[in-house]
């Protein structure tokens, strides 16, 4: 680890300004919760560039994809390098990829430079994604060493969520009242963008840079024999958990506007904002619980909210549909805190960015696969029986993985 100093004071290093562990805490936050937001600021904009180009609902799982392919690539191939580059360099340069996405939006919107900039995008999601998460834990720990280290993860895993839940709802705010509604978004992300890589410059770095670095390998779980198990049962659960929000991520616009009739950009942003909004507030309410009682709180919430989203697409009702997402967000918020938390406690300091990275690769994978499955289904059945083909499949990995979990955590 770094020389430390007192959290409560700015450093200086040589002749660069640092924040104090406790403010970089912060600053870090805030960076990976503005581009937790621009990855899913698009969401209630595919529907206008749709209508714009006339291109398939399909294609909209397809430009999709391609952002969860980019977060999947990353954190397969770098996901893991601050472990021995340094937290701080990889942060910000994962935050400067996002800039470019939204340069890439801003001067090439076709389909080509959609699917380019969303794989941008995903790949800076990717590497900041583990790097920021693990950089939390570290900077939090060195400024209020006696705190409960679950605390950085709540928060690490609120923040998240919570970008992701402000996208959408920033992007139909500006789709809907302002101007230019495919470039205001991008211009104000862009600006954000740019504040943040200056804070992260100034943040402290947490772990040694390796004199001699080791020979570079793409991701792998750097765990125990013995711990591999209850690793690969939480990512099961985080790969099912992110297939609930890949759908209202991607395809919820669309169902609004195609089978529940509602067209209004500003209703496909609240929509999505409502149900990662879900996903984190439930995190706080039920904070106190053991992880196990999470868990079965989580599950029960996106087994109930699944039948609702089903349900709610073949009445249809709009209501329904939207409840349904709310409670299962809800579950899902539980079910990826504990797996967090999990992944972060097997793992080493030393080791701690690349289990995450793994985690988040697998979790990622349930934002790909199922996504592109369901639009296929868009393609060749009613949108409302593919809809219900998904919750049910999901509503099956869902509790075959939920059960894994519950028992691995026995303990928790």
């Amino acid at each position: 680890m770094t020389t430390l100093t007192d959290p409560g004071e700015a450093t200086v290093t040589g002749r660069r300004m640092r924040f104090a562990h406790g403010t970089g805490f912060w600053v870090i936050a805030a960076a990976f919760l503005i581009t937790m937001a621009f990855s899913t600021v698009p969401t209630p904009l595919y529907a206008l560039y749709q209508r714009r180009d006339g291109f398939p609902t399909f294609l909209i799982t397809v430009i999709f994809a391609a952002y969860a392919v980019g977060v999947m690539a990353s954190l397969y191939l770098a996901g893991h390098v601050s472990d021995w580059l340094g937290r701080r360099r990889v942060a910000l340069l994962a935050v400067l990829a996002e800039v470019l996405a939204a340069v890439i939006f801003l001067l090439w919107s076709a389909v080509p430079g959609l699917l380019l900039a969303r794989f941008i995008c995903g790949v800076g999601v990717g590497v900041l994604t583990a790097t920021a998460t693990a950089h939390l834990s570290e900077l939090r720990q060195i400024a209020r060493p006696e705190e409960d280290g679950s605390r950085s993860a709540l928060i690490s895993s609120m923040v998240n969520l919570g970008g992701l839940a402000f996208g959408p709802l920033i992007g139909g705010l500006l789709a809907e009242y302002g101007t230019r509604p495919l470039e205001r978004p991008y211009e104000v992300f862009l600006v954000l963008l740019l504040l943040s890589a200056v804070g992260i410059a100034l943040v402290p770095e947490t772990v040694e840079r390796w004199e001699t670095r080791p020979a570079y390998r793409p991701q792998r779980v750097a765990l125990p024999a013995d711990a591999k198990p209850l690793f690969f049962a939480s990512a099961i659960g985080a790969f099912a958990a992110f297939a609930i929000f890949g759908l209202f991520t991607s395809l919820a616009p669309t169902f609004l506007a195609g089978v529940l009739h509602h067209s209004s950009r500003l209703l496909a942003g609240v929509v999505t904002f409502a149900v990662f909004v879900a996903g984190a507030l439930s995190q706080a309410v039920f904070v106190r619980l053991t992880r196990r009682h999470q868990l079965r709180i989580g599950l029960a919430a996106m087994s109930l909210g699944l039948a609702g989203i089903a349900v709610g697409g073949l009445i249809p009702s709009l209501p329904l549909f939207v409840a349904g997402g709310v409670v299962a967000g809800a579950g899902v918020g539980l079910v990826f805190r504990a797996a967090v938390a999990t992944a972060a406690q097997l793992a080493d300091p030393g080791s701690r960015g690349e289990v995450l990275a793994a985690l988040f690769l697998i979790a990622y994978a349930g934002l790909v696969i199922p996504v592109l499955l369901i639009g296929l289904g868009i393609a060749l059945l009613p949108a409302e029986v593919a809809l219900l083909i998904f919750s049910a499949l999901i509503l099956v990995l869902v509790n075959v993985a939920g059960v894994r979990m519950v028992r691995a955590n026995t303990a928790g």
